[in-house]
């Protein structure tokens, strides 16, 4: 740990020991010039030289200051350093030459300044090289504890990640392989850590450098890179991390403290979805954006995300306090709910809706808002019919008499063919959606997609609270299937659904195979590492073995995005939904009407107040 004190008195003394270094590499390297060109000769320039060598490195420590080179600006033996130093020396360099080469008579041979020149950068930059490669491994062989990690991936993120955990072995983490299946990256060493092979190389690399952890630095990590890992780390006894997307950890670094668990996002999850920037910003840039729903998992989501494409309003509506909170604090760092950005509204609750639109008059509208869990609308469809179906309605009427010019209704895959009081109500609110299509010269769409990784309610919730509980873990059918997508790629494809969505249409999310929900928990419990009992409870009312994102008339055609399909929707008349008196003293009457809404053949689009 010797090592480790002289380095931090030497940092703490940074300005003066380079500005000290870099004079007497400009020393050395002009005593080496003048003796390379006069030899034995140099008593007749060497007065001269003393005082022009002075000057030299007067200038280099004067523009190197002004330039920050020397106060922290860049770090030392980075590529920046690298760059800014070059600028600083060949600028001193030559305007020492020029100065030479216009006295009359020179002072010394022109050669002089610019061999000095060369020279004296190339001390420069080794010797800092040296010190740098030198800190590195004092700190790999002051890192006692720490565990041996292999890095799978040895770009930019790989790179940045082993500096980091050279630079804090505090962290228990210290790199001793890389694996990259780029094969131009074969036999390179990133601060003396060696590219060992590729993916198929791990077993050997781990039995080779002894390696207890695989650390995945590829922030865009697919669950088809993921997933294999996992199970063959598993067989090797090691443990797998990550390290997060840049927009999971708010930073474009790669650090090792950022670096966590392997959880089910990233099993289940897929890569990036690439999006058509240039046509989202042109419906959301500059525009009033409103999303009802804003404090829930879809609707925060898409505030963070509606955010960074710079709308004139982001307007957040929600009836729950604690939600809007939440989601400006994830925002603006702040949540002091006094400022235009949040609304208390609640959809149902029409005059008040009316008075927030022709207040704040936005012209695009998310309409995320709903009530969706199954079982719960089981018990209360009549809370169904009032929040998915009239709410929807009411947000739908408003947003026509404003002139909202894109409107985007968030559905769900229970929508196709329902069965369930849910996917009932969502296919009507896609049905009235397609109505009011017909009514506005703006776009009514919706977009439907399945289940959201880590919202709340989710099975993973559900889950990851049964097997913290000690179990059982609870699961409604062996066989049972769902389709499963990460908040972020959800809401990355709503917004470009809402760029390329044409009236009336239903817009469907490819959400990638099914995943057995069995897999899932027996996934999450081998990551636990607890010993929890399965139990199967049986499929409850309303709820399918295996969800469909189409239903049978719709087809799955892609002809404007390949994760986008679209289909027609038959519109439904919002008088029809408006008429049904409500009647609290009956559920069956109201699931027969949802049944009779569903199918009900195209009526006349005439809207009864």
């Amino acid at each position: 740990m010797a090592g480790t004190g002289i380095q931090s008195r030497v940092r703490a003394r940074r300005t003066g020991v380079l500005m000290a270094f870099d004079a007497s590499a400009l020393v050395l390297a002009y005593c080496v010039g003048l003796t390379a060109r006069y030899g034995g000769d140099i008593d007749a320039v060497w007065q001269h030289a003393a005082w022009i060598t002075l000057g030299a490195v007067g200038l280099q420590w004067v523009v190197g200051l002004a330039s920050r080179v020397y106060l922290g600006r860049v770090g030392v033996a980075t590529i920046e350093e690298t760059i800014a130093l070059g600028l600083v020396t060949f600028g001193c360099g030559m305007t020492v030459a020029t100065l030479n080469a216009i006295a009359d008579p020179p002072w010394f041979a022109r050669s002089v300044p610019l061999t000095a020149t060369f020279l004296g950068f190339f001390v420069m930059l080794t010797v800092r090289a040296l010190w740098r490669h030198l800190t590195d491994q004092i700190a790999l062989t002051g890192a006692e504890g720490a565990r041996r990690a292999v890095i799978v991936g040895a770009g930019y993120s790989g790179n940045r990640l082993a500096r980091s955990m050279l630079g804090r072995p505090e962290e228990g983490l210290i790199p001793v392989a890389f694996l990259d299946d780029d094969l131009w990256k074969r036999k390179r060493r990133h601060f003396g850590v060696p590219v060992m092979g590729r993916l198929e190389d791990l077993e050997r690399v781990v039995h080779h450098t002894g390696a207890e952890v695989v650390v995945v630095a590829i922030p865009s990590a697919s669950k088809e890179l993921i997933r294999p890992l996992v199970d063959q780390a598993r067989d090797l006894g090691i443990t797998v991390k990550v390290l997060p997307s840049f927009a999971e950890s708010f930073s474009a670094k790669a650090d090792v403290r950022d670096v966590r668990n392997v959880n089910m996002a990233d099993v289940l999850g897929r890569a990036t979805v690439e999006t058509d920037v240039s046509t989202i910003a042109g419906y959301v840039t500059g525009k009033r954006v409103l999303v009802t729903g804003a404090g829930g998992s879809i609707g925060s989501e898409l505030c963070r995300q509606l955010h960074k494409f710079g709308p004139a309003e982001l307007i957040m509506l929600d009836r729950d306090e604690s939600a809007l909170h939440a989601v400006q604090l994830s925002i603006h760092g702040r949540a002091l709910l006094d400022s235009p950005d949040v609304v208390l509204n609640d959809i149902r609750d029409e005059p008040a809706l009316r008075e927030i639109f022709e207040e704040r008059r936005p012209e695009v509208v998310f309409h995320a808002a709903a009530l969706k869990h199954l079982p719960m609308l089981e018990q209360y469809p009549l809370e169904a019919f009032k929040t998915n179906v009239l709410g929807t309605a009411n947000v739908l009427r408003v947003s026509t008499e404003v002139g909202v010019g894109t409107f985007v209704n968030i559905s769900t895959d229970k929508a196709a063919d329902p069965k369930s009081v849910l996917g009932y109500s969502k296919r009507v609110a896609e049905r009235l959606t397609a109505a009011r299509s017909k009514e506005t010269d703006g776009a009514y769409i919706s977009v439907r997609f399945g289940n959201v990784l880590g919202s709340r309610g989710s099975v993973l919730h559900t889950f990851t609270a049964q097997i913290a509980a000690g179990g059982p873990v609870t699961v409604v059918h062996p066989d049972i299937t769902r389709y499963f997508m990460t908040v972020e790629e959800a809401v990355q494809l709503v917004i470009q659904a809402g760029a390329i969505g044409q009236d009336g249409e239903v817009m469907i999310l490819d959400m990638g195979q099914p995943v057995k929900i069995d897999d899932v928990a027996r996934q999450l419990i081998e990551l636990s590492g607890e010993n929890v009992e399965i139990v199967y409870t049986g499929l409850r009312e309303g709820e399918k073995l295996h969800e469909k994102l189409f239903s049978g008339a719709e087809s799955d055609q892609r002809s404007r995005h390949p994760l986008v399909s679209h289909a027609p929707v038959s519109p439904l008349a919002e008088g029809v939904v408006r008429s049904y008196k409500l009647d609290t003293s009956t559920h069956l009457g109201l699931r027969q009407a949802f049944e009779d809404w569903v199918h009900l053949p195209d009526p006349v689009a005439s809207y009864v107040d």
